[in-house]
């Protein structure tokens, strides 16, 4: 019996455990018995004031859309790299979805931090992009042309053999690394795209075959079939979605129990006591995936129940605004992603962004239940935390340091 199987550790594969934990993560905070943080909330209405100003920003008409990979895929009129690939190759509606799904995947899991000097060059613009930006369009770029694919007639697929061959020599090219030009974690996401083609050759999610799919191998985009095979009527939760999409492919991230932390103010009875759940990149993946599911034909219903993202700009805008208060002061190190005070700060960041939401929404004038989580987090909290770092500290790096592997946030 895998791990995630074991009905004993059930219940962390779910979006219910990740709030739930953070919550009472918080509660400890407030009641000051955390370690490394006290907590002012006092604050979140100068981090609700300073959202609510950037949101306005970028979507005067407030018809602000979820947070999703899309949006780093689209110029800045609107305009969708995507659309214009997909509509070149003439794909049907269901191999579009494959292709959307893979490229989806593929881009997210490869989103960890990229450090502060990196950058790479857009052809279509002459732009030079950092950070996740950049990592979108290097990914974007990697994917259409046919990098992930076994089949150079198939360009627009991610099959099981090509992503599993992907050598490092090879990213390094595809990302324009230098010396001049480096990329934090890069051993993490060559491993990372290794392991996403053993899992697309291991896991049963990836063995459907439906029209356009061929028989030349597993692909990842075959997901898409096994998703639309649970849902006859073309409906599926959240949740659901979320629990699919980590089955499948938690053995990317290289742990057993996931994006999971040891925290001793967790107590819960059995094997699950002291594990805080956070799932960051899989919660950012399948807000990534509604849009290619909704262009085919499966619309993601309940999306409230997903949790805001433990990551590094929505935890900044809590420390940079003083809603987080480290004590003692932290030292000036990079910190590894099991480390008490990261795990605290993630886990504390999750539960304030549930806090902070109707915050904002009263300052934008939206009904308190109008304004999802999806939409804060895109209006919204990482633009305003990468705005606040950028006035605070050089190259906008965040409050704290972390050593990013390349795998997880």
């Amino acid at each position: 019996m895998s791990v995630i199987e074991d009905p004993a550790l059930r219940d962390l594969w779910t979006v219910e455990a990740v709030r739930e934990r953070a919550i009472e993560l918080l509660e400890l905070g407030l009641n000051g018995a955390l370690e490394h943080f006290a907590i002012d909330e006092s604050r979140l209405d100068d981090a609700a004031h300073l959202v609510a100003k950037v949101t306005r920003e970028r979507f005067p008409d407030l018809r602000i859309p979820l947070h999703s990979r899309w949006r780093h895929f689209e110029g800045p009129d609107g305009s969708s790299r995507w659309d214009a690939v997909a509509v070149h190759a003439s794909l049907s509606e269901a191999e579009r979805a494959r292709s959307a799904v893979e490229l989806a995947i593929v881009s997210v899991l490869l989103d960890a931090g990229a450090g502060s000097t990196w950058r790479y060059r857009d052809d279509r613009t002459g732009t030079e992009i950092g950070r996740s930006e950049g990592l979108a369009i290097a990914t974007f770029d990697l994917y259409c042309r046919g990098a992930l694919s076994n089949d150079p007639n198939q360009p627009l697929r991610a099959d099981a053999g090509a992503l599993g061959r992907m050598d490092r020599a090879a990213f390094e090219r595809a990302f324009q690394l230098s010396d001049r030009n480096p990329l934090n974690g890069v051993a993490g996401r060559v491993r990372c795209l290794r392991a996403l083609g053993r899992a697309v050759a291991a896991r049963p999610e990836f063995d459907v075959h439906g029209e356009g799919c061929g028989t030349t191998g597993r692909r990842l985009g075959n997901l898409y079939d096994h998703i639309r095979a649970g849902a006859p009527e073309g409906l599926v939760s959240a949740g659901d979605l979320f629990r699919s999409v980590l089955v499948a492919l938690r053995a990317v991230i290289g742990r057993a129990l996931g994006d999971v932390w040891f925290h001793a103010g967790i107590r819960r009875p059995g094997p699950t006591d002291r594990l805080l759940a956070l799932h960051k990149l899989f919660q950012w993946l399948t807000w990534s995936l509604i849009e290619p599911l909704a262009a085919g034909g499966i619309d993601v219903t309940g999306t409230r129940a997903l949790t805001g993202l433990a990551e590094y700009r929505n935890g900044g805008l809590l420390l940079d605004t003083g809603v987080l208060v480290p004590r003692p002061p932290l030292p000036d190190r990079a910190f590894s992603p099991g480390d008490a005070v990261i795990v605290e700060w993630r886990g504390l960041t999750v539960a304030l962004l549930d806090r902070l939401r109707p915050r904002v929404a009263r300052r934008l004038g939206i009904a308190d239940p109008e304004l999802s989580i999806g939409q804060l987090l895109e209006g919204g909290t990482w633009w305003a935390g990468r705005r606040i770092a950028r006035s605070l500290r050089e190259g906008g790096v965040p409050p704290i340091r972390t050593a990013s592997d390349g795998t997880l946030f």
